[in-house]
């Protein structure tokens, strides 16, 4: 054998055939509210097992599981939460991450996840999304089943969003392809002093609606219907919101769009841009590494976009982009302001 490649270690492919196990094990954990009943005390298997009503034979081994993984530590047969587990684990906790997509519990969401990564190399071959996610072919119910689902992902998204960055001097959001509303209902719940318009799709805009009157917020928050890839948008505004939908578009759509939200926005308004952002390598972060992948299964695009290319975007559309970060639930955010 070749003295070069018998020294070569095989450790980093076993590693990525068990990375998979740690996430399920802490997925079952959160299903079964595992972490909440740990939270700030220490139990035995049995007594954990008894608060949450499950079965302890099956529990024990995930509680093993999980304190190799680093979310549970053991001591004197007693479990109790890492410190990161009681940080971000907990409902309650300031930091709580399970409204983060990547935390979704739902068992329906997790399987759809699932079932489109063992597609990847079907996807591949075909050159056609095997999973494909289109708003056009879902029935109402179906819309209005997976917005409630999101609801709180885009609600912390607008929570986070208002806390990074100054809305202070904003009176008028435009909130682009805003889906069910969560993000307008954030922000303008904190900055009472702000109004929104949400714009979305002809069958997607009566959800909206109807979710914003059940939360109450008709007087501060307004629900347009028109696609905004199509022409101008009625109506001005000092600042726009756009999440999750660059993303999913085909190339030669995004600059229609910005170019539509730009003849909305005032001189001197703000422009951001909330989803899944690559940086110019392409290799990082490796969450939106990894989500650029999964997203060849759901839509035609070829995968995530670019810092590099939204700024290009931006500037084509008469924006000046200013900065590129992350929001605490994992968005990465793009601002640009369009020049007075």
């Amino acid at each position: 054998m070749n003295q070069r490649l018998s020294n070569i270690d095989p450790q980093k492919i076993e590693n990525l055939t068990m990375s998979a196990y740690p996430f399920f094990a802490m997925l079952a954990g959160m299903q079964i509210n595992l972490f909440t009943a740990l939270r700030d005390r220490s139990m035995t298997s049995k007594q954990i097992a008894d608060s949450i009503d499950v079965n302890a034979k099956k529990l024990t081994p995930l509680l093993y599981a999980l304190v190799a993984a680093g979310l549970l530590t053991l001591e004197r047969n007693l479990f109790s939460n890492s410190n990161e587990a009681n940080h971000f684990l907990v409902p309650g906790s300031p930091n709580y991450m399970v409204d983060h997509a990547c935390f979704n519990v739902d068992p329906i969401f997790m399987s759809w996840v699932v079932t489109a990564a063992q597609k990847t190399s079907d996807t591949i071959r075909s050159g056609i999304p095997q999973c494909k996610y289109d708003f056009s072919t879902m029935s109402e119910e179906q819309l209005e089943k997976g917005f409630r689902a999101t609801l709180p992902i885009a609600v912390r998204a607008g929570h986070e969003l208002v806390a990074k960055y100054d809305f202070t001097p904003h009176h008028h959001l435009l909130d682009v392809a805003g889906g069910a509303g969560g993000l307008s209902i954030a922000v303008t719940e904190d900055c009472p002093h702000m109004r929104a318009t949400v714009v979305d799709l002809e069958h997607v805009a009566p959800i909206a609606q109807k979710i914003v009157d059940e939360t109450g917020d008709t007087d501060r928050v307004n629900v347009m219907s028109a696609d905004v890839a199509q022409g101008p948008l009625s109506g001005s505004y000092d600042v726009a919101v756009l999440r999750a939908i660059i993303q999913v578009l085909p190339p030669n759509e995004v600059p229609l769009v910005l170019e539509n939200v730009s003849a909305a926005v005032e001189a001197g308004g703000m422009i951001y841009i909330l989803g899944h952002i690559l940086d110019n390598s392409k290799t990082s972060p490796i969450e939106e590494v990894w989500y650029s992948l999964l997203n060849i299964n759901f839509y035609d695009i070829p995968g995530s976009y670019t810092e590099g290319e939204y700024r290009d975007w931006l500037s084509g559309a008469g924006f000046d982009p200013l900065e590129c970060d992350r929001l605490l639930n994992g968005d990465s955010v793009i601002v640009a302001r369009k020049p007075k």
